[in-house]
């Protein structure tokens, strides 16, 4: 919501205010009547909403691709790895247009309102699909190729603008509930830290009904009425979340200079100041009367933007100490974004390949139930759902007592230990994939793709329920860390950034995928990614991800060495 000319209002009780935050009609807001928990539950909720629409695409979209659609295995993984990447990238655009003009709360409700129109246009879409396919023997061909190509056009147009609405979603709701807890209080900075995790719980929650109920109804009723779904679901959490808005904080939003300009400001001053020379910057720092600290000593090359290349001070010629370690902070970033790529690679495997791998094995209760190929990622959500609050309530106040950390362990030893589990799920993965290959071959099924392989699919949940174990650390570990160390103009694009390291992932991982495609095809050889996966080599591309898992794991130890953490606006 855009709060603009605080000062016009009478402050009603300076100690219950709080700081540079305003209630829905512009005026300071009470700490007691506002904010915390109060707010975040109308928050979560729709994330809970979001991430039920959200995997409820993407979890079964390979499916879909390869069923309705008729795509091959490999092309299918990477056209649902291009469209996670673009979703994991758009949040970018988000977050600049939110933290530069609209604001986190009229974004949300913009986002919102574009999300539930394309999951709508996906739900028309798969109608068309069901009319094509209900056409006979006797239907014009011309007709049928054309309605098929319009629906084709139709479905990743939907596609796509499912995933421009959720660059817009993603990284304002969390970044706004977030923004619910003041920093400065010590009492809601923990909260704060506790909100990550119960945020996650909220979104593994929303997932788990997704997989256990919406992909069944795909796979066994309708794909319209899964898709039709999530909409009427998002709609409902966009009415929860307006119902909120008397009780949201909103960030003051002044008339100054979108942030992002800012920070390009010192780096495009540092640049033109190249041939400033040291002396003279401390000179500055010691006039400014600026102390000596690990931070000022880091990046000193930065430090230029203190001063004109003509040596003059005049206003809007230089940039301030906080503009430089504002922009510090987020080159401070960079490496351990970069390090963070390879378990985002690892991470996109869990919707492509461990789905089409669980679809070959048996898949049969005890009751006779079949259980759909997509829901087994229910496992990465069950696992979460239940050590999260082992997590917050056990772990975190038993490593508070022995480090002093107000969340137990550092935010980046969080992400290294996540990296750590990661990559024995994919060593285990591999492993799993050698013994059903070793079955295949024993039964006399490795040309027969469509003869369920005898092996309970059961031994793929030790690989499911690491990953989410990995993600309790590494991803909710990201998603604070990218929020409390930038400043706090910054913090949806922080979010952002967060997500992003998950879109290039997916890129990242359709590249390699299409370069193993072509270099393990032809000459007559089937691909480590043949349709038949009974002769594809999915173990030695598992052991291949392990093997870059503990590469990239080893470069993130090294960055973290040498990190300084930003502790914006904390007197404790």
């Amino acid at each position: 919501m855009s709060i603009s000319d605080p000062s016009a209002v009478q402050t009603p009780l300076l100690d219950d205010t709080v700081d540079g935050c305003l209630d829905y009609k512009g005026r300071p807001v009470r700490r007691s009547s506002s904010g915390c928990w109060r707010s975040a539950s109308f928050i979560i909720v729709v994330e809970i909403a979001e991430r039920f629409a959200y995997y409820g695409i993407s979890s079964n979209l390979i499916t879909y691709l390869t069923g309705p659609l008729g795509e091959s295995t490999a092309t299918a993984a990477a056209q649902v790895n291009a469209w996670n990447g673009a979703a994991s990238l758009l949040p970018l655009l988000g977050a600049f247009i939110a933290d530069s003009f609209l604001g986190r709360y009229r974004t949300i409700i913009l986002a919102s309102l574009i999300y539930i129109l394309g999951l709508g246009l996906l739900a028309l879409s798969a109608t068309l699909s069901s009319i094509s396919s209900s056409g006979g023997q006797n239907a014009d061909d011309i007709a049928l190729s054309s309605s098929l190509q319009f629906q084709v056009i139709l479905f990743f147009s939907s596609l796509y603008l499912v995933a421009f609405a959720q660059g817009g979603h993603k990284p304002c709701v969390q970044a706004f509930g977030a923004d619910q807890f003041d920093t400065q209080d010590p009492e809601e900075c923990k909260a704060k830290s506790s909100f990550f995790n119960w945020w996650y719980f909220g979104m593994c929650a929303g997932t788990l009904t997704t997989l256990s109920i919406l992909n069944y109804i795909q796979d066994n009723l309708s794909w319209v009425l899964g898709f039709a779904i999530p909409g009427i679901v998002m709609a409902v959490g966009l009415v929860v979340f307006v119902l909120g808005t008397t009780t949201y904080r909103y960030s003051v939003k002044g008339d100054e200079e979108s942030p992002i300009v800012t920070v390009g400001r010192v780096f495009i001053l540092a640049v033109r100041n190249r041939k400033t020379s040291y002396s003279a910057i401390a000179a500055e720092e010691e006039a400014r009367g600026i102390l000596a600290t690990e931070s000022s000593k880091q990046f000193k090359f930065l430090n230029k933007a203190l001063l004109a290349a003509d040596g003059s001070k005049e206003q809007g010629e230089v940039c301030s100490i906080r503009e430089v370690e504002e922009a510090k902070a987020v080159i401070r970033l960079a490496p351990i974004w970069v390090t963070s790529l390879i378990y985002a690679i690892a991470f996109s495997q869990s919707s492509t390949f461990f789905t089409k791998q669980g679809a070959t094995m048996d898949r049969s209760t005890a009751t006779g139930f079949e259980i759909p190929a997509a829901s087994l990622q229910s496992f990465i959500s069950l696992s979460i759902v239940l050590f999260i609050p082992i997590y917050d309530r056990i772990f975190v106040p038993l490593a508070r007592a022995l480090t002093g950390e107000p969340a137990g362990i550092t935010l980046l030893q969080r992400i290294g230990s996540g990296m750590v589990i990661s990559t024995i799920s994919m060593v285990i993965a591999a492993v799993v994939e050698m013994r059903r290959l070793k079955i295949a071959e024993q039964y006399g099924l490795l040309d027969k793709p469509n003869v369920m392989v005898p092996m309970g699919v059961w031994w793929l949940v030790p690989q499911y329920a690491l990953y989410g174990l990995a993600d309790i650390f590494t991803m909710v570990g990201l998603q604070e860390f990218f929020y409390d160390q930038m400043p706090n103009e910054l913090r949806s694009v922080g979010l952002a950034l967060y997500l992003s390291i998950f879109g290039v992932g997916s890129f990242l991982s359709s590249f390699l995928i299409s370069a193993i495609e072509n270099l393990t095809s032809g000459d007559g050889r089937d691909s480590w990614f043949a349709n038949n996966l009974n002769r594809a080599h999915l173990d030695y591309f598992y052991l291949m991800l392990a093997a870059l898992s503990a590469v990239g794991l080893t470069l993130y130890v090294c960055c973290t060495k040498y990190y300084i953490y930003a502790r914006w606006g904390r007197t404790f």
